[in-house]
């Protein structure tokens, strides 16, 4: 068959093919479904649990065989994403009911991750087998193919609360999220139940008996205000904070300790040691003298992180300097989106209660019409029974007097007698007179001869009245929406009486953490370096005990003030800027900290070849040398940035800035001169004038020709040096004696 070359506009594919994998995404993996509050994945993994007979009264079956069913036969997709989906599953510190029962580690609220598939065991739990997946043999929810055709999956699970307000959601999709809080399963129920009493109902009439999220970490919700309009409109933020609680010391010896038992729902994970690192920063930047101690006493009987106070600590003052500076109060954001009606949807509170009511009705409606059509049958089958019962000597007759069952069936439905052989011609007149269905004649051939006992007769017409009483009541209740609302709300109080647990976060209204940060005074400080790149800061009466020791050990000593900045200026032509705010003040003997923690500054990559305090820079001069004798002074004032870190200067392929120098303006005259030596002997003397000024952005002016592999090693100003000579090769050489030349010559090689 020939080759056909469909010709399309590329702009019309792409969309088509952007919005098709758009929809994919939202549909199929990162949203959850308002029906059931499930994702595909999570639904999946369930449905494959319940295939598996992974009940809560069996014992636990490896996560890996639970992952590679749900990945072969539902989820064409990676391992990693399934077990993840199965892990959060069962972890109850991030679902308001966790729906699996996991054996072993499976993760841990401080951000531990759960151990290999092959390592861990998982089940279902009884509330997910009771609520999430009973009735599925019922015909509830349709069953739709799976990836490949082979199985069945079931296009919504029969959940019979809504899942997406009990355990909440997360995901991510193609230009969209949803982020819906747990809440508590008891008030979405009487939530429930006030809407079937009124599918009028208010959300904020709603809210009577959902007082907001309920999150499994507990904690406060502090703007109780707010949630009406964010259950309203399906979205906003909510203020979590974590329970602090003040502990008094037994003794008078004992400190006083703040405990923090309850965390905010969005510090699960890597936020605990973040919010412990938050707490040292505080007491390190010197915003808190209050706490001296910080430990974390957290167990499997739940969260204690404890602060040991110094004696008087300001208690209220503290907590809020932790509620405004840590993760102690932190906002969840609200976006309540969720597939309704095949497409992606910002719900209300109310709206996602009567789509799940909706769905409660039909499952339902679907539920107890197939059990009303099995007990007609069952009907059909025991008044057939019943009739036999009655004649049973002339179906005995009709049995022994036929070749084969087919002669009897047709005999027992049509009443056809031709080819069976009757005792008597009343016999075979009663026989051409029956007409039991094709059930009630199966039923017949297949029932044994003790029915016929006179007890298990009276049973028959005893099991035939009980099924006559389930019938009116299965009409009665599709029939009449009131008995349909009767039976629906019994089953809601008992999933509430036999699972509902104590609500664990309050609601409230606080006020909002307000810090009042005392002004810091300035102080003249020193700023120290020692040569492996820790420092410190030590103020101006240590300096002056200890002055001779210090400029021993540190390889940079800067006077300056607690409000400048360092400039660092680096061999790869850059310049980081160094708070000295966020210097920590030390001890003489204190070791420092690692310059590379405080600014953007990395020893591994750059090597430092001066620091500058940022107030000596306006209206000065900074001299750029280079290894490759490139020169150029630099007003300073162009290095007077708010960045962090800017380029310096511009260098040539291979070459490094070997010093930057600092000149106050009109610190020289037309009369000073430079010197430049390079590694092969080289000397050059030249005016300083004939030095051109560039911006930071320029290369600069060559100021020395060098031969093939040399380069720039020192550079000297004798004037400005109290003795210009200096010992080379053993020999004194006095700088102010070389031969005045001009910049970029090749200079005079000292041979001596």
């Amino acid at each position: 068959m020939a080759e056909q070359i469909v010709k399309a506009e590329y702009s019309d594919l792409m969309q088509k093919s952007y919005i098709d994998y758009a929809m994919s995404v939202i549909c199929q993996r990162a949203l959850p479904d308002v029906r059931d509050g499930l994702k595909p994945v999570q639904r999946r993994v369930l449905f494959a649990m319940n295939e598996l007979g992974l009940n809560h009264d069996k014992p636990h079956r490896k996560s890996a065989r639970i992952v590679g069913d749900t990945m072969g036969k539902y989820h064409p997709h990676g391992d990693s994403s399934i077990y993840e989906a199965l892990v959060v599953l069962e972890q109850d510190f991030k679902k308001g009911m966790a729906l699996v029962d996991g054996h072993g580690n499976f993760g841990s609220i401080e951000g531990d991750g759960a151990a290999a598939m092959r390592y861990t065991e998982a089940k279902l739990k009884k509330f997910t087998q009771d609520v999430y997946l009973s009735d599925l043999d019922k015909d509830v929810v349709d069953f739709v193919p799976n990836f490949d055709e082979t199985e069945k999956e079931p296009e919504v699970l029969p959940v019979r609360v809504p899942n997406l307000l009990i355990n909440g959601a997360e995901g991510i999709a193609v230009g969209m999220t949803t982020s819906i809080p747990p809440h508590d399963l008891a008030e979405v129920i009487d939530a429930m139940k006030a809407y079937m009493d009124n599918p009028d109902i208010t959300v904020k009439e709603l809210m009577d008996y959902v007082q907001g999220p309920d999150f499994p970490t507990g904690g406060l919700v502090v703007n109780q205000k707010d949630l009406l309009e964010i259950y309203e409109t399906g979205t906003g933020k909510i203020r979590v904070r974590g329970k602090v609680e003040l502990e008094q010391g037994k003794r008078k010896s004992d400190r006083d300790r703040l405990v923090i038992s309850e965390i905010p729902y969005t510090m699960i994970g890597a936020g605990i040691g973040k919010f412990i690192s938050d707490v040292f920063g505080l007491i390190e930047s010197r915003q808190t003298s209050d706490i001296v101690d910080v430990s974390n006493e957290s167990s499997k009987e739940g969260i204690r992180i404890v602060l040991e106070l110094k004696k008087n600590a300001d208690v209220e003052a503290l907590k809020n300097l932790l509620y405004k500076k840590t993760k102690l109060e932190d906002t969840f954001g609200v976006n309540m989106l969720a597939i309704a009606n095949g497409r992606p949807e910002t719900l209300s509170l109310k709206d996602i209660i009567a789509h799940h009511m909706r769905f409660q009705y039909q499952i339902n409606q679907r539920k107890y019409t197939t059990l009303l059509n099995k007990e007609l049958e069952q009907k059909e089958i025991k008044e057939g029974l019943i009739k036999a019962c009655d004649i049973i000597d002339l179906i005995i007759e009709i049995i022994r007097g036929s070749k084969n069952i087919k002669e009897v069936k047709n005999c027992l439905v049509n009443g056809e007698t031709g080819n069976i052989n009757f005792k008597t011609k009343k016999s075979k007149e009663a026989a051409s007179g029956l007409r039991f269905t094709e059930r009630q004649a199966t039923a017949i051939l297949e029932m044994r001869l003790y029915r016929l006992i006179g007890l298990e007769i009276l049973a028959l017409n005893k099991e035939y009245e009980e099924i006559l009483a389930r019938i009116e009541r299965y009409q009665d209740i599709l029939t009449n929406p009131d008995a349909m609302a009767r039976v629906i709300k019994k089953d809601l109080d008992r999933i509430k009486k036999e699972y509902a647990l104590p609500r664990k976060t309050v609601i409230t209204n606080a006020k909002e953490a307000v810090v009042v940060e005392k002004p810091v005074e300035e102080q003249k400080i020193y700023f120290l370096m020692d040569r492996f790149g820790y420092v410190r800061a030590i103020d101006e009466a240590t300096m002056e005990r200890n002055r001779e020791t210090v400029e021993k050990e540190e390889k940079y000593l800067i006077p300056c003030s607690n409000f400048d900045k360092i400039c660092i200026f680096t061999k790869e032509g850059n310049m980081h800027q160094l708070k000295l705010s966020d210097v920590p003040m030390g001890k003489l003997r204190d070791k420092g900290t690692p310059v590379d923690n405080l600014c953007n500054f990395d020893s591994s990559k750059e090597s430092i070849v001066a620091l500058v305090p940022s107030r000596e820079l306006a209206g000065n001069w900074l001299l750029f040398v280079t290894e490759h004798a490139m020169m150029k002074m630099v007003e300073s004032d162009e290095f007077i940035v708010s960045k962090r870190t800017i380029a310096a200067t511009k260098l040539n392929d291979g070459d490094k800035v070997l010093a930057v120098l600092h000149f106050p303006a009109m610190a020289y005259t037309g009369e000073d001169t430079v010197v430049l030596k390079s590694r092969d002997g080289y000397f050059l003397r030249f005016p300083m004038e004939q030095i051109s000024v560039k911006k930071k952005s320029a290369v600069g002016v060559r100021g020395m020709k060098l031969t093939d592999g040399d380069e720039v090693q020192e550079i000297y100003f004798p004037e400005k040096m109290e003795n210009p000579v200096i010992l080379y090769k053993e020999k004194e050489l006095d700088l102010k004696k070389l031969k005045l030349a001009v910049r970029d010559g090749k200079g005079t090689k000292v041979r001596r």
